[in-house]
């Protein structure tokens, strides 16, 4: 087919597959598209060097990684060898757990009071062996909640704790080991057994040492630590090694274990405890002298309630029960919250043989006279005296002592504050000071004995007595007055200084030192007519015995505290004592006459606010130079107690004399001392007065009248009488 001009048209087929070749026909654009960035890419020839050392670096790093895959696989499994056998040799080196649970180096005492209650304990207490299985599950759990709650899912170490450990420790600004330690349980049983290295009492190291050498925190020991704590993980099961640490933790006021503690803060067993006592004895593992009951309640209290949080959060306690716990917290026993008889406690032990009391190995048991409910009124008395009647913030001391008249001491209080420990200075036993006026019944007494009476008369009137080496010595009375002829009995109960001087001139210092020595009063006494006046020194505790020799009629006395002491277990007793009476000293009948004028110093004399209501009691006030010493003693059918009061530094008392706060410490003590007893009459001998003593009498009444014709009527009366 052709078109009009001849030529052959073109088919539209034809310039269809034309127009769709068009585009492929265009070079340039084909060529833009060629990939020469990836040649680029693939292609880094940078020249030989470039190349080479490429090819060195990565041959070097290769034979690094590769090396020390080699190396490291070996090591570690050498290392993992060397762990292997240092694990199983400690775990096969392990003895039973059952030896295991007892920590103490040395032994215990525990004291019983007169009625055979405990009421203070020394040195270490182990309350005996406790398990998983006897605990209260309420500590057990508490434990396990504060101390490890992943205890029964880890093989002795936990990687979680340590690292959260370390994090808390830097948080705060200490050192990585410092602080939080991430122990498990079983880490802190290795650290309590020393990596197994038990105390040597005959090393180089005292226990103390030694227990801080196992304390010690390095890298180094944190390590052995690891180590044995795997090993106790294979040498035992949870449940051992837990009842170890039950056994072994110290949880303050010397005690070793749960047990012990239980009984020390509560009376009672570790079986017994509720969730909040519970709580309360988790809580002195982290530290037990802050957390103490005994030293802060509250604080301990506090501590407890964190506890039962966790123990709540971790599913131990109900809402309920956590609830009741926080509402009812945990409170010290009865022994516990008084800590009763400190310095007491602490006289009893050295009145033991060392071996069996202070440094023993065994578990004593030792019995003694000492009398709660007495300590408690001595107690009670001193503080309601010195809050009502001392200045706030005064340093004074004081001291008591309570006996029965066979010298069984039933109380003792050694000063103001007793800290709860042990040791403390006790102004009972220890402090020697001088006794002033009331040395004087042992003049009276030597006097009495030798045949005086309590009417015979003394002449109250200015003396001067010349004493080799120091010249004249001529003693005053305290109100500087003189009162003429008096009988004995007045110028005892008005502590009158020269007639006391007199009496012990014409009797003889030499039969008062005696009379006083064998009563008790064993420190040096002075030689000097001023022995009358109490300058010599002597303790609390040897005068109270004194007086109470003159109570029970005149024997001596040895002040006793002790009654027996046995080893734990054992039913006989190793040493025991009945009571301490001792020789006569002076006869019944004079002790009975020292009684009656002793008991008109409390009735009309210097001693007045001393009297009781109700109950008869003698005793005498002493006062001493300056007043650094301010005495009063006394008794009454049923006990004898002496007070003592002062500064420890000699620095002279306030206002204060014997017949002043003393005899009101003195009247509130014996007050809560006699609660519930009957009254009973003292032993004594009231005196009759002679005819001539009645004539003596009436004669100094007469002189002391206003009246002059009066009185020579009644002296012709008196002559005819007579």
């Amino acid at each position: 087919m052709s078109g009009s001009n001849g030529k052959r048209p073109t088919l539209v087929a034809d310039k269809r597959y034309a127009s769709a070749r068009k585009p492929a026909a265009k070079k340039p654009a084909a060529r833009k598209a060629k990939p020469k960035r990836r040649r680029a890419r693939t292609a880094p020839r940078r020249g030989l060097v470039a190349r080479f050392f490429f090819w060195l670096v990565g041959g070097i790093f290769g034979w690094i990684l590769r090396t020390l895959w080699r190396v490291g696989w070996r090591v570690g499994a050498l290392g993992a060898i060397v762990l292997a056998l240092a694990v199983g040799y400690f775990a096969l080196t392990m003895p039973p757990a059952s030896t295991l649970l007892d920590a103490r180096a040395r032994g215990s005492v525990t004291l019983l009071d007169r009625n055979g209650e405990v009421f203070a304990w020394r040195g270490e207490q182990f309350g005996g062996q406790i398990t998983t299985d006897t605990v209260a599950p309420e500590l057990k759990n508490a434990i396990i909640a504060t101390e490890d709650k992943r205890f029964y899912r880890h093989f002795g170490i936990s990687p979680r704790g340590v690292a959260s450990a370390i994090r808390i420790n830097l948080r705060e600004g200490r050192g990585p080991l410092q602080g939080h330690g991430g122990s498990t349980i079983t880490q802190q049983v290795a650290k309590l057994l020393c990596i197994g290295a038990p105390f040597d009492p005959d090393g180089a190291m005292t226990e103390a040492e030694y227990e801080a050498d196992c304390r010690r925190s390095t890298v180094t020991r944190k390590a052995k630590e690891a180590i044995y704590a795997m090993a106790l993980e294979l040498r035992y099961s949870k449940d051992e090694i837990l009842t170890i640490y039950l056994n072994r933790a110290y949880l303050g006021a010397g005690s070793r274990g749960f047990e012990a503690a239980a009984q020390r803060y509560f009376g009672k067993s570790a079986a017994e405890v509720s969730a909040a006592e519970g709580a309360m004895l988790a809580g002195l593992l982290v530290a037990p002298s802050r957390f103490a009951p005994t030293a802060n309640l509250e604080r301990s209290q506090n501590r407890a309630n964190l506890i039962i949080g966790l123990m709540e959060d971790q599913g131990y306690l109900t809402t309920s029960a956590a609830r009741a716990a926080r509402d009812n917290p945990a409170v010290l026993s009865v022994a516990a919250e008084a800590r009763a008889g400190g310095y007491f406690a602490d006289w009893v032990m050295d009145l033991g043989p060392a071996f069996l009391t202070r440094e023993t190995t065994e578990d004593v048991i030792v019995r003694t006279t000492f009398d709660q409910d007495i300590q408690t009124a001595a107690e009670v008395a001193l503080q309601e005296v010195f809050d009502t009647q001392v200045r706030a913030g005064s340093e004074a001391q004081a001291a008591i002592v309570v006996m029965s008249a066979d010298g069984a001491v039933r109380a003792m209080v050694g000063g103001r504050k007793f800290r709860g420990v042990s040791g403390q200075f006790n102004r009972a036993i220890q402090a020697k000071r001088q006794t002033g006026s009331a040395f004087k019944p042992f003049i009276y007494a030597a006097a009495l004995d030798l045949g005086y009476t309590p009417n015979n008369l003394v002449r109250d009137e200015p003396l001067t007595i010349d004493v080799p080496g120091s010249g004249p010595w001529s003693p005053q009375n305290y109100d500087r007055q003189f009162r003429g002829p008096v009988t004995l009995t007045s110028a005892l109960k008005h502590s009158l200084n020269i007639p006391a001087v007199r009496v012990s001139e014409t009797v003889g210092r030499e039969n008062v030192r005696t009379v006083a020595e064998n009563f008790g009063v064993r420190s040096d006494l002075a030689d000097g007519p001023a022995l009358a006046l109490g300058v010599s020194e002597s303790t609390l505790l040897e005068m109270t015995g004194a007086y109470a020799g003159i109570l029970n009629g005149g024997s001596s006395v040895m002040p006793y505290g002790l009654l027996d002491l046995r080893i734990k277990g054992d039913d006989v007793p190793i040493i025991g004592q009945e009571g301490g009476m001792g020789e006569r000293v002076i006869t019944q009948a004079a002790a009975q006459q020292l009684v009656y004028m002793m008991s008109e110093v409390i009735n009309s004399g210097t001693g007045q606010r001393a009297r009781l209501p109700g109950r008869p009691a003698a005793g005498k006030t002493g006062t001493t130079q300056a007043a650094r010493d301010a005495w009063f003693l006394g008794f009454t059918a049923d006990y004898v107690a002496g007070v003592w009061m002062g500064y420890d530094d000699n620095t002279p008392l306030t206002g204060v004399t014997g017949g002043g706060l003393p005899a009101a410490i003195w009247r509130e003590t014996m007050v809560g001392v006699h609660e519930g007893l009957p009254a009973r009459a003292l032993p004594m001998l009231v005196p009759q007065p002679s005819a001539s003593e009645l004539q003596a009498e009436r004669r100094r009444q007469r002189t002391q009248g206003s009246n002059p014709i009066e009185q020579i009527i009644l002296d012709v009366l008196d002559a005819i009488g007579n």
